[in-house]
């Protein structure tokens, strides 16, 4: 029987292959009864499929291109006509594929001041910086060309490979998509990504993670770390992809650029932390279960993946109506004509809507109805404000818990909801629990009904952060405005100190467990901008965020002061590869009890971990001596002496170099990494700098205590020597 002749498996697919396949069937039958076309090749698809048998001949039975293993699940490109097909041979278990990345930068435009580095944050060891490690960014927009992607003293490049897949240098090249660029020379001559004159995002995340600073203050965190880049393709990329080859952009790509970054450092020895930037919201269906099973393959010793939070926390995207409320509601608005949502419950209830117009008009529809019907699809048209509502809700068990039901609900207009009257939506059920989460829109206040208040910006942690295995970090906030390049101060507050960044999206996620795991500064960040946008976009409302400008060999280059978790998260990354390059088989379990013993905690009354901070805010610094077993050591300080400065020079040296000049004597301790005390100086007051011949010491780190007497003149600093 021929692909088409049998009823697919729709139980087997994610919504896209469903929906792929359910369009193809259309279009195949649409074909009958005209000439057929032949020598034309079946769109690909790029998915994830768990077989459980003979993978290679079910792949070989339907044209497939087996692309990755992990186990029993392969990362395979499909023609789409061999979907339904592949659907129903008893050995696939499971087909699924996604699509609709967005880079995270917050939407609310936050903005700092040009401040160093991450403010906020321990100051980082001269002894870590990741030197020997591997920085990986997958991301887009990078300007390759960039000064700050090149050593302090700009000699060496280290950017080592890039894999674009949007590149349409295809011919010969080996990769399933794209091409990669390796080498100096390669790298600088192509200049940037494909996208690269219409995105900056990954110019400003690798910069946080591992920029040079190119002789100014901001620079990154593994400042000395080896760079390997995956430009992918995300929902604002489509210009650059070939409607034929849209299918073949998914979260299996995604996955596929994990991989190649990981394969670059197995193949050079090297541990290796990933930053991911990019997300899309959970959901109840299971379509990311594949997806998580292969992040988690890839993981291990010396191989994190980090990846931000969102910024979804800047509306309320979450109600629930507890069993003991007869009902629990908002009003509701969006500016497009199309509204989504989702539902969750374990008993019955109803969802009610009103359309505050010259009638009231009023939608009541039980679950126990969407239930009853075919494939518990429930699709109706009715006439709400004064225009037609198509309304089509799909009703499914939760792929996290099968004693809940989920809908997911479509409402279609020609105008958007609240456009012509105010709009309300209830859940009405004594007895019963239930969950409302934001799909699209504003949940809103109106006075027709004051009692219509219920929402909360939680639950809106984006995918992959919602996977257990991937290290999930949230945005804290430090100062409260910039000045750009033409001398206008822009204040934003999202408030100052280390407090949780009120955009920063929140936990828990959709099967309950805390997330993010840790958060770190994002609402002050100055980065790296990208020369190709600055170029070809020099009326973008995004110039205005520039901070200032520089020229290196005839190009302009530019700071840019932005926010958002995009921020926070290349900036853990970072953390992570000074970690690893002091423990490079460092695992992601280690790092979790790492942040539990060493985070900073804001809110002292909060409980940790929690859903807001994670396990709170990293500090690098006591990270490092923790990993090092210097956490507690009697003597050694947990932080760095703010006013004073500790320097290794070329001739073996430690400089010791106070804000101001020494008020009183003090005393300097020299520990090795065993936490044993080596050495020991006292210092008489009166000058600003003082010097320690280390010569005599062999090579390796040492901790270096300051002892002067105040907060600011007593600290420990690693030093390499």
């Amino acid at each position: 029987m021929g692909a088409m002749g049998q009823r697919a498996d729709y139980t087997k697919m994610s919504a896209l292959v469903r929906r792929i396949v359910i369009e193809e069937a259309a279009r195949q039958q649409n074909k009958q009864g005209t000439r057929a076309s032949h020598g034309a090749e079946a769109p690909l698809l790029t998915a994830f499929v768990c077989i459980n048998g003979d993978a290679g001949e079910v792949l070989r039975e339907n044209r497939c291109t087996d692309l990755a293993q992990f186990g029993t699940i392969h990362i395979a490109a499909i023609p789409i006509d061999r979907l339904s097909q592949m659907s129903i041979d008893r050995r696939v278990l499971r087909i699924e594929a996604r699509q609709g990345m967005h880079a995270l930068l917050d939407s609310m435009a936050v903005h700092i001041d040009a401040i160093p580095v991450y403010a906020g944050m321990a100051p980082l060891s001269q002894a870590y910086t990741g030197k020997g490690v591997v920085m990986g960014i997958q991301d887009v927009g990078f300007d390759l060309t960039h000064p700050n992607f090149y050593d302090a003293a700009m000699q060496n490049y280290r950017i080592k490979q890039l894999w674009d897949q949007l590149s349409a240098d295809t011919l010969g090249s080996r990769l399933y998509v794209g091409a990669e660029y390796k080498g100096k020379d390669a790298l600088l001559a192509y200049a940037h990504s494909r996208d690269g004159l219409k995105q900056t995002h990954g110019t400003q995340t690798l910069g946080i993670a591992a920029g040079s600073g190119a002789g100014t203050n901001y620079r990154g965190i593994a400042y000395e770390s080896d760079i390997c880049l995956v430009s992918n393709a995300i929902s604002a990329d489509k210009e650059f992809i070939d409607s034929a080859d849209i299918y073949k952009y998914t979260y299996a790509t995604d996955a596929l650029g994990f991989k190649y970054i990981f394969d670059y450092a197995k193949t050079h020895g090297q541990p290796c932390v990933i930053s991911f930037s990019e997300g899309s919201p959970q959901d109840f269906r299971g379509d990311d279960v594949l997806y998580y099973e292969v992040l988690d393959s890839l993981v291990g010793p010396g191989r994190i993946i980090v990846s931000s939070a969102a910024n979804e926390s800047i509306r309320k995207t979450y109600i629930i109506k507890e069993r003991a409320r007869k009902s629990a509601g908002t009003f509701f608005e969006n500016g497009l004509p199309t509204t989504y949502f989702t539902l969750k419950s374990d008993a019955r209830f109803t969802l009610r809507m009103v359309a505050y117009g010259a009638h009231n008009d009023t939608i009541s529809i039980p679950s126990q109805d969407i239930l009853a019907r075919t494939d518990s699809q429930y699709v109706d048209t009715v006439t709400f404000g004064g225009q037609r509502l198509a309304i089509n809700i799909a009703a499914y068990r939760s792929c996290y818990n099968r004693g809940e039901t989920v809908f997911d609900a479509v409402l279609s207009a020609a105008e958007p909801l609240g456009a012509r009257c105010p709009v309300s939506l209830e859940l009405v059920g004594e007895g019963s629990e239930v969950e409302f989460y934001r799909g699209n829109g504003t949940l809103t206040v109106n006075s027709l009904n004051p009692n219509l208040c219920d929402g909360e910006p939680t639950h809106n942690i984006f995918s992959p952060s919602s996977a257990a295995c991937v290290v999930c970090v949230g945005a804290s906030a430090y100062r409260t405005g910039f000045t750009n390049s033409a001398g206008e101060y822009i204040d934003i507050n999202w408030g100052t100190g280390g407090a949780y960044a009120g955009f920063s999206s929140v936990g828990p996620t959709y099967d309950g467990r805390i997330k993010p795991d840790v958060v770190a500064p994002g609402t002050n960040i100055v980065s790296s901008y990208s020369s190709y946008f600055v170029e070809n976009n020099p009326t973008e409302y995004k110039m205005k965020l520039n901070i200032s400008y520089f020229t290196v060999g005839g190009r302009t280059y530019a700071w840019n002061c932005d926010g958002g978790t995009s921020f926070s998260a290349p900036a853990v990354g970072g953390a992570i590869a000074l970690w690893l390059q002091a423990k490079p088989d460092l695992t992601r379990e280690q790092i979790m009890d790492v942040f539990a013993h060493t985070c900073t905690r804001y809110d002292r009354a909060m409980t940790y971990p929690n859903n807001y901070y994670g396990y709170g805010q990293i500090d690098v610094y006591k990270g490092l001596l923790y990993i090092l077993g210097l956490s507690g050591v009697e003597g050694i300080s947990d932080h760095h002496p703010s006013a004073v400065r500790v320097n290794v020079t070329d001739s073996r040296e430690v400089v010791i170099t106070f804000d101001d000049v020494a008020r009183c004597p003090f005393s300097v301790n020299i520990y090795g990494t065993s936490g044993s005390l080596i050495g020991k100086r006292t210092f008489a007051a009166g000058q600003s700098s003082y010097a320690m011949d280390m010569t005599s010491l062999p090579e390796g780190v040492y901790v270096i205590q300051v002892n002067g007497g105040t907060r600011g003149t007593t600290g420990s600093v690693l030093v390499r020597l």
